[in-house]
């Protein structure tokens, strides 16, 4: 699988390998269970994250990674979001400090 991430005007592909979503799961469950508790995202605090609230938050993660040349952590990222929201094909990270303005893109079926 592979996650487009679009960084104002730069786009950065990030292969998610698929032993990352398979055997990630253990790390993704630790991350919903942190995220259960609620989350500060930006200025908001959110009790509850729904699901593309808690891809923004991965999608934070994500750019902090790649912005790190961190690839364990990136792959990690990115193979949340792809397990996460099925169909999700890239990935429009705000960069501005708002992760509630990141957006999500389905892959168009042809």
């Amino acid at each position: 699988m592979q996650l487009q991430v679009f960084i104002e005007d730069e786009v950065k592909p990030v292969e998610v390998p698929e032993y990352v979503a398979s055997e990630g799961e253990e790390f993704f469950a630790k991350m919903d269970a942190d995220m259960d508790g609620g989350w500060q995202m930006s200025r908001t605090w959110v009790e509850q994250p729904n699901q593309v609230q808690r891809c923004q938050i991965a999608a934070d993660r994500l750019l902090a990674a790649l912005e790190a040349g961190d690839e364990p952590m990136t792959m990690l990222m990115a193979g949340y979001i792809v397990t996460r929201l099925p169909g999700v094909s890239a990935v429009r990270v705000d960069s501005s400090g708002d992760m509630m303005g990141t957006e999500f893109v389905e892959a168009q079926s042809r």
